[in-house]
């Protein structure tokens, strides 16, 4: 059985410096200058990594030559793959330190990903162990491991396949990962990773939905949208200058760094806060140091852990000063509790179908790697800035720049211009629009931005799956090319089930789900862990699996658990296309076929795919009992559909995969025809009849496969189902 396990480099070392998406992207440029001259010289370098993004506003050509010069006299000597990635990282860290980065490089108030190279502050090492050892003390799995030592490199050591960050993330979000999807045979990851983590968890809170006593900052309800619509980080900050007001401090507070250094804001905060543990000597300190240690031993006094040293406070640590408040907001906010302010910002909560979507959709758009990020979706939108940056990623070219404003915008007409120019987009890209105008955006109609939102993904989606490898020459991709393609991969797989639609409630119990994941990858689904999909319970266990498992394998989801027991249309839908993504990504010679004598009942397993992975890549399932997954599940995204048509996600960092296991408990699988499967997806879609009159992806004829007639879809049936997602638009 062959087995897809990403670019792997010998080195594990240098494997560990990139992710597999970075790892691809590279070896296809890398090959595609070898296939130009038939072999790669050094020569060949300085023109290829001067096109490179990481370089190329950086380093040009000349100074590119001259650098690798220096390591090689000759310039016609041939240089393989991991020469190519070495002076990759070599020109890297050069640009690094010609930058002069300082030493607290890294913040969490960057709203940027995480790049190859983090500065390591041993403050915050220290800070993030004590966190880990406080937090994860008790798990079954880890305790044997903790605590860390935080003046060694046990932190990276523990953290490298991932069961560390599997498990840190779930503190973070209950219920993200599906415990029983994680690899526990045996516990480097960058710091700034581990940051972000540890920042989800400790600005959980800091919204209307958490905490509604948060209202008492807005003194008009008219300003609660500016409060909806701010990042967490800005919300800390707002309620720690409320409080500092109350408390009688003059300066206000901008950041936690340079702010707070001098430690008097958190003098003046933490006697307002807790009085019966202040003392004067806090504020009579004329050494900054000194001050800070008064200062956080008032915090443990009220019983606030100590993750942070004086000299941290007092070097301005934007990251550990940023925790420390957090911490404090956590122990003791200090709001009103006043019932009719609470009563007022309970009201403004959504219902839940409406709460689930808004968290897909900007999921999705924070995953498109757009400039902006968004914090409250129907507050961000409102000046229509973020949808033209949407618009531009999913039909690049067809925004006008020139004619849209650019945050912040004090003129409200300004706003409806960018919202105008928004509907003009959507209606050229055949979106349904009908009586809809840029200030319905304006007013924010939660229902008509859901709408327009739902629309633009399921474009974009539709688009990525019709420009992959040209599979289906030119022809437009509808719902029902993905229907019939979930479908036909399960029947080749050998199993009888299959769905009617994207709203079929025999979908609810998960189960076709797994197998169509079990098709496209026999070896990811661990059957000894799958249920019956019965009761509530049952379907809430599969539902978990089935997100955990696909986002293993790089799918792109941004569904939760419920949208699957309820059979929420559009999300199936956007689960089928992802998985149909990822596969049809696969090269053919790769993907796997089960052999029908070791997948029957009762046959022994292939071997583990933990076999043929390199260490590194072995965060997976293994079959062994877990708790059950948390009831709430609110995981992020591993990785988005795409910025440009025809890009690939690959798989995750680490590479890995679930290990094969057993079929389930149903008739003897037959051999996988999924290279024929792939390959007949052209010639299913060419020989379709598209109504461009009609709505944009409606087909007006049936799909008939002569091959796999039960999977055949009939016009009608396709039509009202397209009919009925239409209506909600």
């Amino acid at each position: 059985m062959s087995s897809f396990v990403g670019v792997l480099v010998s080195d594990q070392w240098l494997q560990s410096q990139f992710t597999q998406v970075e790892l691809r992207s590279l070896k296809s440029k890398f090959i595609a200058i070898k296939n130009q001259n038939g072999k790669v010289t050094v020569g060949d370098l300085p023109p290829l990594m001067a096109k490179l993004k990481a370089f190329s506003d950086k380093l040009n050509d000349e100074e590119i030559r001259r650098v690798l010069g220096e390591s090689n006299s000759d310039f016609t000597n041939e240089i393989d793959f991991e020469g190519f990635l070495k002076t990759y990282l070599d020109l890297q860290s050069r640009d690094t330190a010609k930058a002069g980065n300082s030493k607290h490089s890294s913040s969490f108030l960057k709203a940027t990903t995480t790049t190859l190279l983090h500065t390591i502050n041993d403050s915050e090492k220290a800070s993030y162990v004590a966190h880990i050892n406080s937090y994860l003390r008790d798990d079954p799995f880890l305790k044997q491991f903790l605590p860390i030592d935080p003046s060694s490199n046990a932190l990276f050591d523990l953290a490298k396949d991932g069961v560390l960050l599997c498990k840190l993330i779930n503190v973070a979000v209950p219920g993200t990962i599906d415990e029983r999807a994680i690899n526990t045979k045996r516990p480097h990851l960058l710091l700034g990773l581990i940051s972000q983590i540890i920042k989800i968890q400790l600005l959980a809170d800091l919204n209307l939905r958490k905490t509604p006593q948060l209202v008492e900052l807005v003194e008009d309800n008219n300003d609660i949208e500016e409060l909806l619509g701010l990042a967490p980080e800005k919300i800390l900050l707002k309620w720690m200058n409320f409080h500092l007001k109350k408390a009688g401090y003059k300066k206000t507070v901008t950041n936690f760094s340079t702010d707070v250094k001098d430690g008097e804001a958190y003098a003046y905060l933490l006697n307002v806060l807790a009085p019966e543990h202040c003392s004067p000597a806090t504020l009579d300190a004329k050494d900054a140091t000194e001050r800070a240690n008064l200062v956080l031993d008032h915090a443990e006094r009220m019983d606030c852990k100590r993750y942070l040293s004086p000299k941290d406070i007092v070097e301005g640590s934007a990251n550990l000063n940023l925790a420390f408040v957090a911490q404090i907001f956590h122990q003791r906010n200090g709001l009103s509790t006043d019932n009719k302010k609470i009563s007022f910002a309970e009201m403004m909560t959504d219902d839940e179908l409406i709460s689930r979507e808004e968290r897909c959709f900007r999921l999705w758009i924070n995953s498109l790697g757009i400039a902006s990020y968004v914090n409250n979706l129907f507050e961000d939108v409102r000046n229509g800035w973020i949808l033209l940056e949407v618009l531009d990623k999913v039909s690049p070219g067809s925004v006008n720049w020139k004619q849209a404003t650019k945050p912040p915008i004090r003129m409200p007409f300004r706003k409806v211009e960018n919202c105008n120019q928004v509907v003009g987009i959507g209606k050229q890209l055949k979106l349904s629009l009908v009586n809809v105008a840029g200030n319905d955006f304006v007013q924010g109609n939660k229902k008509l931005i859901l709408a327009f939102l739902w629309q633009l993904m399921r474009f974009n989606m539709l688009q990525l799956l019709k420009n992959l490898r040209s599979r289906s020459q030119g022809k437009e991709f509808s719902d029902a090319d993905i229907l019939s393609w979930a479908n036909k991969k399960v029947k080749n797989s050998g199993r009888t089930s299959r769905m009617e639609s994207f709203k079929d409630k025999s979908l609810s119990s998960g189960l076709f789900f797994l197998e169509l994941l079990s098709a496209v990858e026999p070896r990811v689904v661990n059957w000894n862990l799958v249920t019956k999909g019965e009761s509530d319970e049952e379907k809430k266990l599969n539902a978990t699996y089935i997100i955990s498992v696909a986002r293993k394998l790089g799918c792109s989801i941004f569904l939760l658990p419920e949208d699957i027991m309820e059979v929420n249309q559009k999300m199936i839908l956007t689960l089928t296309a992802s998985i149909m993504y990822w596969s049809l990504q696969q090269p053919v010679d790769e993907q796997s076929s089960p052999s029908p004598a070791a997948s029957s009942r009762g046959a022994s397993p292939e071997p583990s795919i933990d076999s043929t992975l390199s260490p590194a890549a072995t965060a997976i399932s293994d079959g062994s009992p877990s708790p059950s997954p948390s009831p709430s599940t609110n995981g992020t995204p591993s990785l988005a559909f795409a910025t440009t048509p025809g890009s690939s996600p690959g798989l995750p960092a680490n590479g890995s995969l679930a290990p094969d296991t057993t079929a389930p408990p149903k008739a003897s699988l037959s051999p996988s025809l999924s290279g024929e499967d792939d390959s007949s997806l052209a010639a299913e879609v060419s020989n379709m009849t598209i109504d461009d009159a009609d709505s944009d992806t409606t087909t007006s004829a049936p799909l008939v496969d002569d091959a796999a007639s039960d999977t055949a879809i009939s016009s009608s049936q396709v039509e009202k189902e397209d009919t009925e997602l239409q209506s909600e638009l």
